[in-house]
């Protein structure tokens, strides 16, 4: 089983910046992902952004250029760093890990209110 625990979520004025981390613990090993997915009000949830094991990311085209993920491998932790925030990232954030051997797991979510 694997946990993963999030948090830095909150209210920020657009234009401000938030960052989120997310740490996973228990049964983690072999080739897997970490990331960040959002759901916002009414819409299907959307990839954010995602990182390998071995640092390759994939980014979501309507945070490119704003946000950045990082990852410290030997804490099991990626950070979501979110820049120039608008009103449209107003979502639900979840984290997400998904390996081979490992799983597919989800944390449970942290709220990202982007308004003035």
């Amino acid at each position: 089983q694997v946990q993963l625990v999030e948090s830095g979520g909150g209210l920020v004025q657009p234009g401000g910046s938030l960052r989120l981390s997310c740490a996973a613990s228990g049964s983690i090993f072999g080739i897997y992902t970490m990331g960040w997915y959002r759901r916002a009000p009414g819409k299907q949830r959307e990839l954010a952004v995602v990182i390998t094991s071995g640092g390759r990311t994939t980014y979501g085209d309507s945070v490119k250029g704003r946000f950045t993920i990082s990852r410290d491998s030997a804490k099991n932790t990626v950070y979501l760093q979110m820049n120039s925030l608008k009103p449209e990232d107003t979502a639900v954030y979840y984290c997400n890990l998904e390996g081979v051997f490992v799983g597919n797991y989800w944390g449970q979510g942290t709220q990202v209110t982007v308004s003035s």
